[in-house]
């Protein structure tokens, strides 16, 4: 990025007149400004480059995503092998009855699928991350910077809650002190996450197999030799239950479900390199995208309610603080098939696999979060591997805290976050982009092209995270506590399309020409493959990862945008109609 030399300083009068001085001091200035734009022009080509393993903050090029549907949407689903799923249905089982829980399951999946197959279908289709999605669809270049946050802090908790599970096996198996297991946790997955989508890539298809094996063998072995097991799962009550169905209690449980609502944005973390759609591809694009996005949840409401019956077939014998811990859930299981030596070591394996394969996601995804927020904040590309360690961090000081004992409160209130975040997003692209009209259906996530803050999604996500997580914490009543995660969707899915119908949609496009000739769609509607070079960092990119710049008659690539502290780059704001 060109940096302009500051204007020379009036000299004083005696130095007035040309001469040696002078011109020395000429020099120097000219001097300093060659190297401060040598300067910023190799930071600019350093950050580019590292951006290109994975196309970090970026739009990810049509010459960069060579997998096949199906190879994508068995990454994105390695990433969902997190063991808190157990955790959480446990608690849920326990605390509720049965009924309860496999009606809150069902009703938290039923809203997970629905508000994340727009969002899917949007990341696979424009191969962008769910960052760059909520900018063009409510939020605006800076609003966004708001959820970015809230879900970097839904990768660490998880990270967290992970890493927690991890460590209860290695006190089990190898007799690490919690503590200890903490720290083995966290620091084993950053050798993985640092080579980006690839290396990823393949840790999850090959990993997939043998954790689907440890995971549906037990169950299968448990109620085809026990049916009675099947009996006492079905008709355990819970510490709070009476037997039936409590709506109050379906509400609270599905909240803390619904805490994983965000998790649809890592899995766009994968699904952004699905190859483009075709018509000979067609079939297995829409299936990888289904199954991969939305259809995450499937897979995670029925270890959900695995959790619950194992945590009820393990009580009498552990206790109910014990039996929310996946490793003890599991040896039960495998108590019960396999000889007693094998029975610890293969559920260590099974928690240390599954703790790998989601926590080289949160970390992965974590990272990409916090370096979009804080590199439009600063204008500064710090680095993936800064937040890697950051994120890291978070999570290792909630471990040490043991956020596990506090799990299902960390999760509630949580949820409101994510619900009133992605409840937001989802309306704007069904009923404002393709009902009203009032959103642009092109996404849209480059500096210059957006307003800074889009008021639509800004206020739909506030005030309905805010009044939520009010009543979450009784503000408004205990009788309205356990309506909150319903509130938190209802007023996000009301208030977006009002907000975009009162402000006719005027603040979501700052321009609508990027000042590039070429369409930014081809034909078949997939992104342009057409490349340019950025005139800053000299790399090419595809045409959606660029927009013209005016000032040097060229053109810049978003991540140069984002960087560049004086506006050089940015184009103007569009003329005002006549």
């Amino acid at each position: 990025m060109s940096v302009q030399p500051p204007p020379a300083a009036q000299p004083a009068v005696e130095d007035a007149r040309p001469g040696p001085a002078a011109d020395e001091r000429a020099g120097a200035h000219e001097a300093a400004a060659d190297r401060t734009a040598a300067d910023k022009t190799a930071t600019d080509r350093t950050a580019a480059g590292e951006t290109l393993e994975d196309y970090t903050l970026r739009f990810a090029p049509r010459s960069y995503r060579r997998w096949t549907p199906m190879v994508v949407a068995t990454t994105a689903l390695g990433g969902i092998a997190y063991m808190a799923d157990f955790s959480i249905g446990a608690g849920i089982g326990l605390t509720h009855g049965t009924g309860n829980a496999l009606a809150a399951i069902a009703v938290a999946a039923a809203v997970i699928f629905l508000t994340g197959f727009p969002l899917a279908y949007y990341g696979a289709r424009y191969n962008i991350d769910l960052d760059l999605i909520t900018r063009g669809s409510g939020f605006g270049y800076y609003g966004s910077v708001l959820t970015s946050v809230i879900f970097a802090s839904f990768t660490f908790i998880f990270f967290a809650l992970e890493g927690s599970i991890m460590a209860q096996g290695l006190k089990l198996g190898l007799g690490l002190p919690l503590w200890l297991g903490y720290l083995v946790s966290t620091l084993m997955v950053i050798p993985l996450v640092i080579y980006g989508m690839k290396a990823l890539s393949k840790l999850q298809v090959w990993t997939t197999p043998l954790w689907l094996l440890l995971m549906v063998g037990p169950l299968l072995y448990l109620v085809t030799t026990d049916p009675g097991t099947v009996n006492r799962f079905l008709s355990y009550t819970g510490s709070d239950g009476d037997g039936g169905i409590n709506t109050a209690s379906v509400l609270l449980g599905a909240g803390v479900c619904l805490s994983l609502i965000a998790q649809i944005g890592e899995q766009i973390d994968y699904l952004r390199f699905m190859p483009p759609k075709t018509r000979e591809n067609r079939r297995s694009w829409w299936t990888a995208v289904v199954m991969a996005g939305p259809g995450w949840v499937v897979l995670g409401a029925l270890k959900q309610a695995i959790g619950v019956f194992l945590a009820v077939y393990i009580l009498a014998e552990v206790g109910p603080a014990a039996a929310t811990e996946p490793i003890q859930q599991f040896r039960g299981a495998f108590a019960a098939m396999l000889p007693s030596w094998l029975v610890i070591p293969l559920a260590v394996v099974l928690v240390v696999i599954s703790q790998i394969k989601i926590n080289v996601t949160n970390a992965y995804s974590g990272s990409l979060a916090w370096t979009n927020s804080v590199s439009r904040i600063t204008k500064h590309y710090p680095g993936r591997m800064v937040f890697v360690l950051l994120n890291l961090a978070f999570a290792l000081t909630l471990m040490e805290t043991d956020m596990f004992s506090v799990l299902n409160t960390i999760l509630g209130f949580y949820s409101n976050c994510a619900i009133a975040w992605v409840v937001t997003v989802a309306t704007d692209i069904i009923v404002n982009k393709y009902l009203l009209k009032l959103s642009p259906q092109a996404p849209e996530f480059r500096r210059g092209m957006l307003y800074a803050v889009n008021p639509v999604g800004v206020v739909a996500f506030v005030a309905a995270s805010g009044l939520s997580i009010a009543m979450y914490f009784h503000a408004l009543g205990d009788t309205l506590q356990p309506y909150s995660p319903v509130a938190a969707a209802l007023i996000a899915c009301v208030l977006t399309p009002l907000m975009a119908v009162v402000t006719k949609g005027r603040y979501y496009l700052r321009r609508t020409d990027d000042g590039i000739a070429e369409a930014l769609l081809d034909a078949d509607g997939n992104p342009s493959a057409t490349t340019y070079a950025c005139h800053v960092c000299h790399q090419d990119f595809e045409r959606p990862d660029l927009a013209a710049c005016h000032t040097h008659d060229a053109m810049v690539c978003s991540l140069c945008l984002t960087t560049d502290k004086t506006g050089d780059h940015v184009l103007p704001p569009a003329p005002a109609a006549a």
